[in-house]
């Protein structure tokens, strides 16, 4: 390569590294990791707020320089979006899961387009929120300000917690625990680091059920006129309580490895008669104490919503031929290749306007 200017000899390493890459992805195999993109041309992107309330407080602050005092917006959901020049497919809101943010379906931790990017590029119109109290959407202190005040009982603090990575192991199912790794296990553990630091503290406990952000996705749904709402893990159940609350503006529900699915035994099932449901759960379920119970639960679900008029289906990854995958499948090495799956799928169950 000594003939090579220096730019032509960058092209060269990465068209070769892009190639090892490949092969490593494929279990030796050259393939792509990602369709040859160009640049994003897009019509519309932006931000707003949706929901929230204010709330008055005597105990916003500790500190010398701001006042205790005043009036601040709670329960409200961020949401950014990008909308394609070609539109004609239904709009798409991905909701995040636990101790995590809207940065989950944004780039992967080793660089690879995430699945905001990789469906506004197939024709979506993309919305990725921030849940209520979490991220870019505002928590208040008031709760902990009180106590260290001394006007309130230290019972009184809310419960909020952070997810240390060896725990959070193996409930993203990387392995059985840390550091064990499943075997073909396709998360990028070369790039965990990155990973790690999307981790965010959780106020999910210290809110009311349904959180504030069903509300919100609900008067999303209705604003945007149609959406499918696509949600993972902790927010999974949260398109379910939507729909129950007002069915307005939703044209389907993909809920990826949810925490929970309705309880046919107690759990109204008519608000889901008709609607396009997809339960996606990826690899090593039953090996996992902690999923295995779950997927058992969301089987008997869409069990009972099908016998009720449903129109509801549960798909294991590795019985459609996709293998090795994590918790976080959206961020795994063939992450494009569920996506397109799923791509297809909103097509045929959700398809937008010809």
């Amino acid at each position: 390569m000594s003939g090579l200017s220096v730019p032509a000899r960058g092209r060269v390493w990465r068209s070769a590294c892009a190639l090892v890459g490949a092969m490593l992805i494929g279990g030796g195999t050259a393939r792509a990791a990602e369709p040859a993109a160009g640049p994003l041309t897009i019509a519309e992107q932006g931000s707003f707020f949706v929901g929230g309330r204010d709330v008055q407080s005597d105990t916003l602050s500790t500190l010398p320089a701001y006042a205790p005092s005043g009036t601040i917006s709670v329960d409200q959901i961020y949401v950014r979006y990008q909308v394609p020049v070609t539109t004609g497919r239904p709009p798409l809101v991905l909701i995040h899961g636990c101790c995590l943010t809207g940065k989950t379906w944004e780039t992967t931790p080793d660089g690879r387009m995430g699945w905001d990017e990789y469906f506004v590029r197939r024709g979506f119109p993309t919305y990725v929120i921030d849940q209520a109290w979490r991220g870019r959407s505002a928590a208040s202190p008031a709760q902990i300000n009180a106590v260290k005040m001394g006007r309130a009982d230290p019972n009184a603090l809310p419960p909020v917690f952070s997810a240390g990575r060896e725990p959070a192991w193996a409930i993203f199912r990387f392995g059985p625990e840390y550091p064990k790794v499943f075997p073909d296990m396709q998360f990028p553990l070369e790039a965990q680091g990155e990973f790690w630091k999307q981790m965010v503290p959780d106020w999910s406990a210290a809110l009311p059920v349904p959180n504030p952000t069903v509300p919100a996705l609900s008067e999303l749904a209705k604003k945007l006129k149609g959406a499918v709402l696509i949600s993972h893990s902790q927010s999974g159940i949260y398109p379910f309580q939507t729909a129950s609350l007002d069915r307005s503006g939703i044209r389907a529900i993909v809920a990826i490895e949810p925490a929970a699915c309705p309880d046919p035994a107690k759990d109204d099932l008519a608000p889901y008669r008709d609607l396009p449901i997809l339960v996606l759960f990826g690899d090593f379920v039953d090996a996992s104490p902690r999923w295995a119970p779950r997927l058992k639960q969301c089987r008997s679900f869409v069990a009972a919503a099908n016998a009720a008029g449903g129109r509801a289906e549960l798909i294991l990854l590795p019985e459609i031929g996709i293998h090795g995958n994590s918790h976080m499948l959206m961020q795994d090495k063939n992450s494009l290749d569920i996506a397109d799956w799923l791509s297809g799928w909103i097509d045929k169950r959700a398809p937008g306007k010809s």
